[in-house]
């Protein structure tokens, strides 16, 4: 993607909203006076310390000339050589403390005040920044008397200083410093600003631009943005970007074709009722026929074609809307189970052994059409993955379906002695065309079966570690009104 492709159209994105600054410029603003307070943390000490050594240089000048006019007898030293003295240390006067005796050097021009007083001997940090900071806005010459070690073997040596010189020497200081810190500053602010655009915001600018362009067509994959290899937190955004616009674009064509299966539907829907109500007329003429296998199988064709029609309409239902709520009784299990049977044509096949473990009098808190609904749908895709299989298979190709009461919740499982489910299909295995593990299967039976289960606030998993699939369907019974239930019980 060019630089160009990453600008976005602002205007565009968000009209009205569009950012004056944009993260580069904030960016830059940002880097700039945090610089600036890193170089002012420098200068205040370098400046500090700069005074100190120039009052410790004095110091140390004062000391040699100390030797010199300490050595001569006293008086010996002329005039005009005692000024010279003093004038190449760049004093006023110089006197040393030797035991209890204070004596005063040389002396040229003392002014009769002392503005200031330094005691290099006992100085902190925190007096060295203030006192350089009070010198230096200072708009007029004053004294200052600096007080150090003597190297004359005698307790401390005094010098007087103009105050001129050492503040000139600290604005010469100061402009090369704040020279070289401009020049450091400019160079730092550079680097670190062109390596966080790299870094940071030309990737948040391809993300923002790519979840612009995704945003006016997300059904187009193309859109997806590419991850790049980066293992940082940029990385980990891209890649979960990635993944989240996968998953939206399969979202919305999965509502596509729920969609247009809901429109088909609803197309053939009228004309297969019809087929069907037609049907059912010639079931209900063949009731009235006094042949016996008739009479037998007469009510049972009635009650298919009633399903037929009743499935017809929840697949619309499914496409459109939800299923419509459970009309849930109290209602034995066994009866049921043998009906499935029959329904999925497992009572006269004999090459799938069909095993019910039902308990004697199991029941169940549940509408009975949904509750079949489920069963017929696992029962048929246990039987489809026992057909699938090769027909030299070795062991029992069986359909066990068991049933049991575990205090208030009623228990049934559907297993078979199949492959199994596929592992790469068990993620999404009660999901709408996503959970199929037959070639050419949509997975609409285990979505219904799962809608309809959770209508009944139970559940339906599959469970691990067994041979085949096994799929266990928990209903638990409703609570019960007790203040209704006396008020039943009393009328009666």
């Amino acid at each position: 993607m060019s630089e160009a492709d990453n600008k976005l159209d602002w205007r565009v994105w968000r009209p009205g909203l569009e950012p004056r600054i944009g993260l580069s410029g904030k960016l830059l603003l940002l880097t700039i006076p945090l610089i600036l307070i890193a170089e002012i943390f420098i200068y205040v000490p370098s400046i500090a310390n700069f005074r100190l050594n120039r009052l410790s240089d004095h110091v140390a000048a004062a000391n040699t000339a100390a030797l010199v006019l300490d050595a001569a007898p006293s008086g010996a030293v002329p005039e005009n050589l005692t000024r010279q003295i003093l004038d190449s240390i760049n004093a006023r006067a110089l006197a040393i403390k030797m035991g209890q005796q204070r004596r005063l050097l040389a002396s040229a021009g003392v002014p009769p005040t002392v503005d200031h007083e330094v005691d290099l001997r006992h100085i902190t940090p925190w007096s060295a920044i203030l006192d350089s900071i009070t010198l230096m806005l200072e708009r007029h010459d004053s004294a200052i008397r600096v007080v150090g070690p003597s190297d004359n073997g005698g307790q401390f040596i005094e010098v007087v200083i103009d105050s001129g010189p050492l503040r000139q020497a600290m604005y010469h200081f100061s402009s090369n410093l704040l020279l070289v810190s401009l020049t450091i500053t400019s160079l730092t602010t550079a680097l670190i600003y062109l390596a966080l655009h790299f870094l940071f915001v030309r990737p948040m600018r391809r993300l923002t631009a790519n979840m612009v362009e995704f945003r006016k067509n997300p059904e187009h994959a193309t859109g997806i943005v590419v991850p790049s290899p980066r293992g940082d937190e940029i990385g980990l955004a891209e890649q979960e970007l990635s993944d989240m616009q996968r998953e939206l674009v399969s979202m919305l064509h999965q509502k596509s074709r729920l969609a247009a299966l809901g429109l088909a539907v609803s197309k053939i829907n009228h004309d297969l009722r019809n087929l069907l109500a037609s049907s059912q007329i010639l079931s209900d003429q063949l009731a009235s026929v006094p042949d016996p296998r008739v009479q037998r199988f007469a009510p049972k064709l009635m009650r298919s074609l009633e399903r037929a029609i009743a499935f017809c309409q929840s697949t619309l239902s499914y496409g459109r809307a939800q299923e419509a709520a459970p009309d849930r009784r109290l209602m034995l299990v066994e009866p049921v189970v043998n009906e499935v049977r029959e329904t999925a044509g497992l009572a006269a096949d004999a090459s799938i052994t069909w095993v019910s473990s039902i308990e004697r009098g199991l029941t169940i808190d549940a509408d009975p059409d949904q509750l079949f609904r489920v069963l017929l749908n696992l029962v048929r895709n246990a039987a489809q993955a026992l057909e699938g299989l090769p027909r030299d298979t070795p062991g029992v190709q069986q359909i066990r379906i068991t049933g049991r009461r575990e205090g208030a919740v009623t228990v049934i499982e559907v297993a078979d002695t199949g492959p199994g489910v596929p592992q790469k299909a068990k993620a999404h295995l009660f999901e709408a065309f996503q959970g199929s593990v037959r070639e050419g299967g949509t997975g609409l039976g285990l979505a219904i079966a799962a809608e309809l289960v959770r209508a009944h606030g139970g559940d339906i998993n599959l469970v691990e570690g067994t041979i085949g699939a096994v799929f266990r369907i928990t209903v638990p019974d409703r609570p019960v009104d007790l203040h209704s239930l006396r008020k039943e019980r009393q009328r009666a």
